[in-house]
Formats: C-alpha cells, sequence, structure tokens
C-alpha cells in the first residue's frame, strides 16, 4: 500500500500537459486558488517570509517565482501594507502574466531557471507549488536562482510526499473537487518531496543556513540565506 510512497513519481501531470478544457481549467483556477488561500501556501509564508520580513524597517521588496495568476503575491503585499516595496512575479504562462497584469500586480514572463534579474535585486525571493513540477537537476537551478536573486533569504513551498494526506485528499476531492483538480492534486503529492529529499536539493544547490518546517496543510517550508 505505501511502496508508492518510496519514491516520487515523475508522471506528468493533465496541467502540464495540456489534458484540459478551457471550463475545466477555469474551474481548476478557481478551486486551486481556494486551497492556496485556505489550506497551505498563504499561511505558510506568514509564519515564515512575512515573520522575518516583520524585524525590517525598510520597504519590503518581494519575488514570486511562478507565481501563476498572483493571488499569493496580492496575499503578500497586503500583509506588508505600508512597508510594502516592489511586489512583482515572474512566471512562463503568458495568459498567467497577463492576468497579473490586469490586477495591478507586476509582472515579467519568464523562465524561473533563468532569472532576468541582476543579483540581489529582491529582499525576499520565493516559489509556492514548483518544486514538485522539477527533477531534481532543475529543481536544484531553480534555488540557485532564487538565491542569486536574494538579498536575505529564499523560501520555497510545496507539498510533503504523505500517505495520510494523500488518501485524505483523495478521499474529500471526490466530494468536493472536479476530476481534473482531484487527479492533479493527488499526483502533486506523490510527485513531491519529503523533507530530507529538500534537505538534499537545498545542499546540492550550495544553500546556507537552511531550514525545512513543516506547515498546515501538509506543507513543507524550505528557507535559506539570510
Amino acid at each position: 500500500m505505501f511502496e508508492r510512497f518510496r519514491e516520487r513519481s515523475h508522471e506528468l501531470e493533465r496541467i502540464d500537459t495540456g489534458d484540459y478544457s478551457p471550463a475545466e481549467y477555469a474551474l481548476w483556477e478557481r478551486e486551486m486558488g481556494w486551497i492556496h488561500g485556505v489550506l497551505g501556501e498563504k499561511r505558510a509564508l506568514d509564519k515564515t517570509l512575512l515573520a522575518e520580513a516583520n524585524a525590517l524597517a525598510h520597504p519590503i521588496s518581494v519575488l514570486d517565482v511562478g507565481c501563476g495568476t498572483g493571488g499569493v503575491l496580492a496575499h503578500i503585499r497586503k500583509k506588508l501594507c505600508d512597508r510594502a516595496g516592489l511586489a512583482a512575479g515572474v512566471e512562463m504562462d503568458v495568459n498567467g502574466a497577463i492576468a497579473m497584469i490586469r490586477s495591478g500586480l507586476p509582472a515579467v514572463l519568464g523562465d524561473g531557471l533563468q532569472l532576468p534579474f541582476a543579483d540581489q535585486s529582491f529582499d525576499y525571493v520565493y516559489c509556492t507549488l514548483v518544486l514538485h513540477h522539477l527533477e531534481d537537476v532543475a529543481a536544484v537551478r531553480l534555488l540557485r536562482e532564487m538565491n542569486r536573486v536574494a538579498r536575505f533569504s529564499i523560501f520555497a513551498v510545496d507539498l510533503n510526499r504523505d500517505p495520510l494526506a494523500y488518501y485524505t485528499y483523495r478521499l474529500l476531492g471526490k466530494l468536493l473537487l472536479q476530476p481534473l483538480t482531484l487527479h492533479d492534486g493527488s499526483l502533486s503529492i506523490l510527485k513531491s518531496r519529503t523533507r530530507d529529499e529538500l534537505k538534499e536539493l537545498a545542499a546540492a544547490a550550495g544553500l546556507s543556513n537552511v531550514k525545512v518546517v513543516a506547515s498546515r496543510v501538509n506543507r513543507l517550508v524550505l528557507s535559506a540565506g539570510g
């Protein structure tokens, strides 16, 4: 029963292969917005990135790598209030970048593996639910690029390859989610890394002051730098 959790899956998700209709994608965006906001990424960054940033008095600049339509970035900027400096995102998908710009957030169409910014351009650089989409070589390169661009710390929020989380998601997802979101969310857990595997990526990327902490619900937060 638990054999499948010993090593991460390398299967592509439907959202990566394009195997979905426009209606499915629109519903996926709404469902993922709820999942991000209520269950995971925003809470994880509140307790890590924002907790560290609260110690700074000057305007704080942040970069979201793989920002999607910018929901998490908008949350970060709102939480920073009058201390928010430049809050920008990098996104490979043109539709996501356009959606960000329309919502008033600066967006750059680009690749997180080759960020179009000079060294230490932002105080903090983070990504959410990106690492599990990448194989190890690309994941290490992403962390190196994030670290290069960050003046202080980087944060990578991702899922944990945990059996209880997987089967709970499958059970509740059958009741609450469309098939696309159920399939890809389940597969995302199987593609994600454990705490030790994240530390191995950080070591390969040459990061310093590495920490991996757990955050509800089934999130791990890798931080480095500082």
